[in-house]
């Protein structure tokens, strides 16, 4: 099975960016991390992604939103996570 592709929008200084990259970097995921600290146009697409988006992190595995560090985390206690980063 190969691995989903994971994208991350991030901002500096973000407490809940680092433990999500951290939880996804301790399941040997590797992603791609959009730092959207002053706007621009991966801002812009984040929202175009996912409208209601207002914070970071915002985590997206194939395309599929699944929202932001809590939610992660949730995915993972529940068991799920692994299913969707191919694991």
């Amino acid at each position: 099975m190969s691995q989903p592709k994971v994208e991350i929008y991030t901002k500096a200084f973000c407490g809940y960016c680092f433990r999500a990259k951290r939880l996804l970097e301790s399941k040997g995921v590797d992603f791609t991390e959009y730092d959207i600290t002053f706007g621009g146009e991966k801002k812009t697409e984040m929202i175009e992604r996912k409208p209601d988006a207002r914070t970071v992190p915002q985590i997206f595995i194939d395309g599929q939103a699944v929202g932001g560090s809590d939610d992660l985390a949730q995915l993972d206690r529940e068991g799920k996570l692994d299913a969707l980063l191919g694991l």
